[in-house]
């Protein structure tokens, strides 16, 4: 073994690794399904590779052992042979090196394995446990068969690294072996890693790995990927980077020739950015040569020493340095022990509701969330894994690290296992010894998280600054020597209760701040936290006075003077500067012991400040009492109006009449819902009105569950009575939610069972409920393009189940052609198209009759094969030429008056006289003239005005850059970088002038500028509407959804104003300002540009995230260009031929088949 010697050459010069395996495997003609399993049956042929590789120059070649693991081999019937193929691979790859007479090194290859343990559910039959297993044996037979190193590669999941890092860690103590670790992800367009995380976000989560190397692989082409190595310059271990030969075509052919490649990478070497360099997909040792050559040439990164006195860092989906000298916040209100509200939702298992607690503690400024579930009639490793899992799939809330609070090291073990990012452990100690201390910190090390050490010892908590200092320093130094990292301990030196009357308390909070301080100067590298919750514990119930201490503390105790982590309830924290003078100079004289009587003269003081009173609301005003004469007529009558007072005593007396609860429901309830259907179905029940019937069905429904549960029981024959069921979903990659939504409520208010799944939905999560739950109808909602190549992988997936169930399709993106062409064709089941929410009723019913069904089914099919043979009918072409771009080329724009970035932060009240009510009514699907409409416009008119009495604001952002048209491309430089926006031609001839725009027409060629912008309701308006969803009503839900929809497009028109008349300055007239294509729209119809605008505007700084699929969160997010051009105008592209298309793809860097998923045909 050489491993010393490679640490040493990656200072000295730039390494070469080698290229494709599987690629020179096709040009051999080597056929397999599983190339791994050469190394057994075609040996030589391996060995010849790798020797044309090192005759090319590599300096590294990696192990034909990619998915040489149990899963992936299992496959192919092939699990039993992973220690064969691997030891075999080793030697192929040595007896090369032994031919060819130089120094190399041995990478032994490790996948990714195909499986994901970030982005599945709790019923996955791969967890953690497994795919470690599967690793170890890999790395292990590895590693004992010769290879001088590891190459973790193609991670798109950064937990999936993490178990493999586990495994990695358990070799090299079992081996004694070095087993040097090179990791490499893969990335989305976006930036990020398919799970999620930033690159940034990444490398902290996997340093306690302590890599020889870091980089990125596969997934781009050199000229795409390079634009990501400044993201990785920071790293302590050597950076690399081996691209694929470019994307692959429409034939699936990679098309980046070696001089290609080399050309991309002349300028991040000639940079000295990179130590290892080499090829992925679609390379061959032409392209090796080709780089080594160039590596040869370059000089090397200069690779940094790692800092001892480098500060924590921490990592969620994106990453958080924890400065020694500032006070970072640790949400405490994800705790059963510290909140009641939360205990009492877990108990209930409302766990979206005690999501949304996460939510808002992150909202308030956390970090860092605390997740604690220790409660004696709680099973904690239970409910913290429940929560844990639905916590790391909102953005919102996994975007920031999470802190494992338990005192159940089985709770500790078993959440480690389920974070991809680098978490906190609260907490270990030396209660039960420096032996078991140890061994708690080396596994959490090992799993990549920071901890938490209490200052508690055998003798119990160290309460004195004496023993309080005692107690840290010896854990420190027994910390330190076994091997954790100091920046990784974060000490709680115990903050305890002030002014309880017990003389021996009264140091309590001065001995805290003093530890504190001495921990900072004397235990370098390590935090310091504490709960503050403890510390004002003596005057529970008076809320401003438990703030007003905590304020004076954190003054005293954070930042500079040591204390930089607080458990608190962001929320709550005050300016010292709002504390009423004599209040304050009590708590300081009580926290630093500056009298004997302070603690008495603070409970006096405390006695007469509290918070402020609130008013109360006043009571809801009685209406007349209904005049309907039985209970059951009038509760029939409640459910069409949408509203009943005193709702649980009308269902008292109308269950007296029917007799049963169960009567009830089937009787006057469901004949209340029969009427709205009916009513909704002949266009004289609005959808707002449907809603608000739905409501109070909901309310009715819950009031009378106990009473059905307990007939059921009794009466057993009832059990096997039920609703027909409907399942529906936002399908994966999509985020928006309200024609799902109302869909839900529609057919709710027809008598269906429905089981919504939410936005985001994996295909497989759709197929398995849609067979547990016995099905009847599966829907499928999307409003970007993206997400009907999803609903027909929703197809194909209910095809291979062998289900029947009807499909039914839906949603902005989606049309009957699209379905005939491209979804229907995936099922042999019968799949729909549902034009709204207003159809769908009658078309379900339909299906759910036997008597109907058949026909329905016939006709559907019959409708789709004619529109089939329809769209491939032989075109003939006009034969008229058609002009494309306008006689004369755009005119360069004025310079901006201030080029670069903005954010500003519109008012509510700004933004109001832009809403656009007519769109709002489009929505609920009625015109302005009726009685309905007045009523829906006076509600989301009500909740406005609490937006603006909350001053609530939107966040909009403007790039003004630099720009120039090339063909039907844009290409935009900013200080941030540069990026190409393909665009299209409009298909047909313009009726207004005959001609066939483009939006890059309107740019000039010679030189232009172009704004890039953004607005969302990210923060205060996000916060409202989830709190509306939350609170189970779906008409306020929707009406807070459909204004914030509204709030951003006004915000949009606000900002283009804004911009054309002062930021840029190109217009006087509000009338003359150009034009704002957003992406998604008929001008600009490909929602993948979105992550191309996110690399200039950085979504991520203004609140919103972007799926992989283009779709931004929150949905009430708008984003695209501002063109300055005087004759520019908006315009629809149409449909595109094949020759366009293609044309697009290249341009777009995209095969057809992945553009298929932005631009449908």
């Amino acid at each position: 073994m050489i491993h010393n010697d490679i640490h040493q050459a990656l200072r000295e010069r730039v390494l070469t690794l080698d290229g494709a395996m599987g690629t020179m495997l096709q040009k051999a003609r080597a056929e397999a399904g599983c190339i791994d399993l050469l190394c057994l049956s075609s040996p030589d042929t391996i060995e010849d590779i790798h020797l044309q590789y090192l005759q090319a120059g590599a300096d590294i070649i990696t192990t034909d052992t990619f998915n040489a693991n149990a899963l992936s081999l299992s496959r192919y019937g092939a699990s039993h042979l992973v220690k064969d193929i691997c030891r075999e691979a080793v030697a192929a790859a040595r007896r090369a090196i032994r031919r060819i007479g130089r120094q190399a090194w041995i990478a032994g290859d490790v996948g990714p394995t195909g499986k994901s343990l970030s982005m599945t559910s709790d019923d996955t039959d791969v967890d953690f446990d497994t795919l470690r297993a599967a690793y170890l044996e890999q790395i292990d037979a590895i590693a004992r068969a010769g290879a001088d190193l590891i190459l973790l590669e193609t991670i798109f999941d950064t937990l999936n690294a993490k178990a493999a890092i586990s495994a990695l860690l358990e070799v090299r103590e079992s081996t004694g072996l070095e087993l040097p670790l090179m990791v490499s992800a893969t990335l989305t367009e976006s930036g990020r890693l398919l799970s999620g995380q930033t690159l940034e976000a990444f490398i902290v989560s996997i340093s306690h790995a302590r890599p020889l190397s870091v980089g990125l692989n596969c997934g781009f082409g050199a000229e795409q990927a390079i634009e990501f190595l400044p993201q990785l310059q920071h790293a302590t271990c050597a950076v690399s980077l081996h691209p694929n030969a470019g994307l692959p075509d429409a034939m699936g052919c990679y098309t980046s020739t070696p001089s290609d490649m080399t050309a991309a990478l002349r300028r991040p070497l000639a940079d000295g950015m990179l130590n290892i360099v080499g090829g992925c997909c679609g390379t061959t040792p032409a392209h090796i040569r080709a780089i080594a050559a160039e590596a040869a040439a370059a000089r090397p990164r200069n690779i940094p020493d790692c800092d001892p006195a480098a500060p924590l860092q921490l990592a969620g989906l994106e990453a958080l340095t924890v400065a020694p000298d500032r006070l970072t916040p640790v949400g405490e209100r994800c705790n059963v022990a510290g909140s009641r509200k939360f205990l009492r939702l877990i108990k209930e298992g409302n766990l979206n509701e005690a999501i949304a607690i996460a939510a808002a503690q992150t909202d308030a400024g956390a970090r860092i969330i605390d997740i604690n579930m220790d409660d004696a009639l709680l099973d904690a490793a239970r409910e913290m894994q429940r929560f844990v899992r639905l916590a790391s799939a909102e953005p919102d809330v996994a975007r920031v690290p999470f802190m494992i609070d338990s005192s159940q090291w089985e709770v500790v073990e078993s959440t480690l296992k389920l974070v991809q990012g680098k978490p906190v452990v609260n907490s270990i100690s030396l209660k039960e010894g420096e032996e078991e201390m140890i061994r708690r910190a080396r596994h959490i090390s090992s799993m990549g998280a920071a901890m938490v050490v209490m200052a508690f010892d055998e003798r119990g908590q160290a309460d004195t600054f004496e023993r309080k200092t005692e107690v840290c320093a010896r854990a420190y130094r027994l910390l330190t020597d076994a091997g954790i990292a100091p920046s990784d301990i974060i000490f709680d030196p115990n903050i305890l209760a002030v002014a309880t009357g017990i003389e021996h308390h009264a140091r309590y909070g001065l001995d805290f701040i003093r530890a504190a301080r001495w921990i900072r100067q004397n235990l370098p590298g390590a935090g310091v936290s504490g709960g503050l919750s403890n510390l004002s514990f003596s005057f529970r119930g008076n809320n401003f006075v438990r703030e007003a201490i905590h304020a004076i503390f954190l003054a005293n105790a954070a930042g500079s003077s040591g204390m930089n982590m607080a458990i608190v309830n962001p929320s709550t924290l005050i300016d010292t500067a709002t504390i009423p003078e004599p209040l304050a100079e009590a708590i300081t004289d009580t926290l630093l012991c500056r009298r004997a009587d302070a603690d008495e003269r603070l409970i006096a003081v405390a006695a007469f400040t509290d918070a402020p009173g609130r008013k109360a609301s006043p009571a809801t005003q009685p209406e007349a009492p209904d005049t309907v004469s039985t209970p059951c007529s009038r509760l029939a009558d409640a459910v069409v109006k949408g509203r009943a007072d005193a709702l649980p005593t009308l269902l008292q007396e109308a269950q007296a009449e029917a007799g049963s609860a169960f009567a009830l429901v089937e009787g006057p309830l469901m004949q209340g819902m029969d009427r709205v259907g009916h009513l909704f179905g002949e266009g004289r029940m609005f959808l707002p009105q449907v809603v608000k019937s739905a409501r109070l069905m909901q309310q009715a429904v819950e009031l009378l569950t106990p009473a059905i549960e307990a007939e059921k029981a009794a009466a057993p024959g009832n059990a096997g009575r039920r609703n027909p069921r409907m399942v529906i979903a936002t399908v994966r990659g999509d985020v928006h939610d309200i024609g799902k939504n109302i869909v839900a409520v529609v057919m709710r208010c027809n008598g269906f069972d429905i089981t919504d799944l939410g936005v985001m939905v994996e295909g497989e999560r759709i197929v398995s409920e849609a067979q547990r739950l016995e099905a009847d109808l599966v829907g499928l909602s999307g409003l970007i393009t993206p997400s009907l190549a999803e609903m027909a992988e929703v197809a194909r997936l209910m095809q291979q189940a062998g289900m029947s169930t009807p499909l039914l399709v839906g949603g902005a993106a989606a049309s009957v052609l699209h379905t005939a062409l491209r979804i229907a064709p995936c099922y042999s089941g019968p799949t729909f198209y549902t034009h709204d929410a207003a159809s769908l009723p009658t078309l379900a019913a339909k299906l759910i009759d036997p008597r109907h069904a058949d026909e329905t089914i016939s006709r559907n099919a019959a409708d789709q094969a004619r529109r089939r043979e329809e769209y491939t009918a032989p075109q003939h072409p006009a034969t008229e030429t058609v002009p494309d771009a306008p006689a004369a080329p755009a005119t360069p724009a004025p310079t901006p008056a201030r080029e670069g970035l903005h954010t500003l932060h519109p008012s509510v009240e700004e933004l109001r006289p832009l809403i656009n009510w007519r769109a709002f009514l489009a929505a609920w699907r009625t015109s302005a003239c009726t009685d309905e409409a007045r009523d829906v416009t006076d509600d989301a008119n009500r909740v406005i005005d609490l937006l603006q009495q909350r001053e609530a604001t939107l966040t909009a952002r403007i790039l003004l850059c630099h720009a120039r048209s090339q063909g039907l491309d844009i290409n935009v430089t900013s200080a941030d970088g540069s990026i190409t926006i393909p665009t299209l031609r409009k298909a047909e001839p313009s009726e207004i002038d005959g001609l066939r725009p483009a939006i890059a027409d309107f740019i000039a060629p010679e030189g232009d500028w172009i704004g890039l912008f953004a607005v969302t309701t990210a923060g205060d308006i996000a916060a409202y509407t989830d709190e509306m969803r939350l609170q189970g009503d779906p008409y306020a839900a929707i009406t807070a959804q459909l204004v914030a929809d509204r709030l951003a497009e006004a915000a949009a028109e606000w900002l283009h104003r804004l911009t054309a008349t002062e930021i840029w300055g190109f217009s006087t007239d509000t009338s003359a300002i150009g034009i704002r294509p957003a992406v998604g729209y008929p001008s600009l119809p490909d929602q993948s540009i979105i992550h191309l605008l996110d690399r200039l505007i950085h979504y991520d700084e203004i609140g919103v995230t972007v799926t992989e699929n283009g779709a931004m969160s929150p949905s009430a997010t708008v984003s695209g260009l501002i063109i300055a051009a005087p004759g520019a105008r908006y315009f629809t592209i149409g449909h595109l031929t094949d020759e366009a298309r293609a044309d697009y793809a290249r341009r777009r860097g995209l095969t057809p088949h992945a553009l298929a998923r932005f631009l449908p045909r």
